[in-house]
């Protein structure tokens, strides 16, 4: 990694000693102001920044710096930004760190400290940047059973551990086999509540005239063969989650019940008039459309904006750009340890098939061809045929495609810098961090119509 520094100070006697200080192994810029700054932090992105929080058109003061430091924290949140004070000025230093900055230095300068605090926020990112690459390499997220890497998945996940230490009734909605009773887990296992009872019932599974008892429990003689009392699943989860799959299934007549509980927080059982008090934390799943369930009068309006506070669409896997291939290895490594054939792996024909198949199932169908596969591949490495996939076809091939996604990139960013300044090529080219020249050229490249009736100051 290129060590990249930034120096932001209007002093040209203070510039050039700062940039004595280190030694020929870093990229040092040096901006005068914040616009200059900005520019050089967009094209160079450095890693760590030296800021002079007295900048013109205040430079007796700190304003022009502090609202400097809050725009580098909003377009580069990982640049170690270290702010550089007069001696009698520690109020300011106390707060830029508490507005992000990762530390301060006192004037006046010395090299050797300086020095020494640039090379400490240096090793810091480094450090930081090692764990975000640990981490990617983790499956790109820490919800335990959950392997993702595409933007979708990761949005979910993202939702799911700001919502799990709370409280709030979730739904998760999806197609069969998207993983969404491993998500109700991460919920529970998250929260506040892991160390106590997850209990889950599938509504879809079990008889209606059983649905209630295996719900709310019954007591001894409540109806014929109940010898004893029974507590049920809302109960035995007290303290912890209710984890209720297929919600959409659930009878019209146990619908108004749960709603009665969901507001109350008390269960009554079959057969008892005194309602106990229950803690729980509820987690509903459907693979329906609970909006067309509500208009076909098959599910209560007032009953789905209860369980809905927070919802988690779960994407299939067909819209998952990447994860197939990334999960299907996931599998392959755990399955191939379990059967003790730890050096199998996919052959070129299995990756594109992988990539080109719809997988309708989702990934409870590729556990099912992966496990297959496992099984009955020949040799060391898993073909298509292996996988009773097609591997003739390659529609993935342009999603791997470098140069032409750096392309469409460019491309977008572009347009929108453009459409953003009002097609002003002067600041569109500062905005993106490139001259002019650059701008034009790269217009001209992608056949971009700047023609918008703009000034070009």
């Amino acid at each position: 990694m290129t060590k990249r520094l930034l120096i932001v100070e209007d002093d040209p006697g203070l510039q050039s000693q700062m940039r004595w200080c280190f030694s020929r192994d870093l990229d040092v810029d040096v901006a005068a102001d914040r616009a200059s700054a900005l520019a050089i932090l967009r094209r160079n992105e450095p890693q760590v920044v030296t800021l002079d929080l007295g900048l013109p058109p205040d430079p007796g003061g700190a304003s022009e710096g502090f609202a400097l430091l809050d725009d580098i924290l909003r377009l580069s949140p990982m640049v170690k930004v270290i702010v550089v004070t007069g001696r009698e000025d520690k109020e300011n230093a106390v707060k830029a760190i508490g507005m992000g900055a990762s530390d301060f230095y006192q004037k006046p300068l010395d090299p050797d400290i300086l020095a020494f605090v640039v090379n400490r926020a240096f090793r810091l990112a480094e450090l930081e940047n090692e764990n975000r690459e640990l981490n990617s390499r983790q499956n790109g997220t820490s919800i335990k059973g959950i392997v993702a890497a595409s933007p979708q998945m990761l949005s979910v996940c993202r939702t799911l551990e700001k919502v799990a230490p709370t409280d709030v009734t979730t739904l998760i909605t999806g197609e069969t086999g998207t993983g969404k009773e491993l998500l109700a887990r991460a919920l529970h296992d998250l929260s506040h509540r892991c160390d106590h009872p997850f209990a889950a019932i599938n509504c879809a599974a079990i008889p209606e005239n059983l649905l209630e008892s295996e719900l709310f429990g019954y007591e001894k003689g409540a109806f014929t063969g109940a010898t004893q009392s029974k507590k049920g699943k809302i109960e035995s989860a007290n303290g912890g989650t209710l984890f209720l799959d297929e919600i959409g299934d659930m009878p019209m007549s146990l619908q108004a019940k749960l709603l009665r509980f969901l507001q109350e927080r008390t269960v009554d059982r079959v057969g008892s008039v005194r309602p106990v008090d229950v803690d729980v934390r509820v987690v509903c799943a459907t693979h329906r459309d609970t909006r067309q369930l509500i208009d076909a009068g098959d599910f209560r309006e007032d009953l789905y904006y209860r369980i809905s506070e927070i919802t988690l669409d779960v994407p299939a896997l067909r819209e998952r750009q990447g994860d197939p291939l990334l999960i299907a290895r996931s599998l392959l490594q755990s399955l191939a340890r379990q059967m003790d054939r730890p050096t199998l792996s996919f052959s070129d024909d299995a990756v594109r098939a992988i990539n080109g198949y719809n997988w309708p199932g989702n990934v409870r169908e590729m556990i099912n061809k992966v496990k297959r596969a496992t099984i009955m591949a020949e040799g060391k490495r898993i073909t298509a045929a292996d996988l009773e996939l097609n591997g003739d076809s390659e529609p993935g091939e342009n999603q791997l495609n470098l140069r032409q996604v750096r392309e469409t990139a460019e491309r977008t960013a572009i347009t929108q810098a453009l459409k953003t300044t009002g097609f002003n090529m002067a600041q569109a080219s500062r905005l993106l961090g490139i001259t002019r020249p650059t701008l034009y050229n790269l217009t001209d490249k992608y056949r971009i119509d700047t023609s918008a009736g703009a000034t070009q100051v």
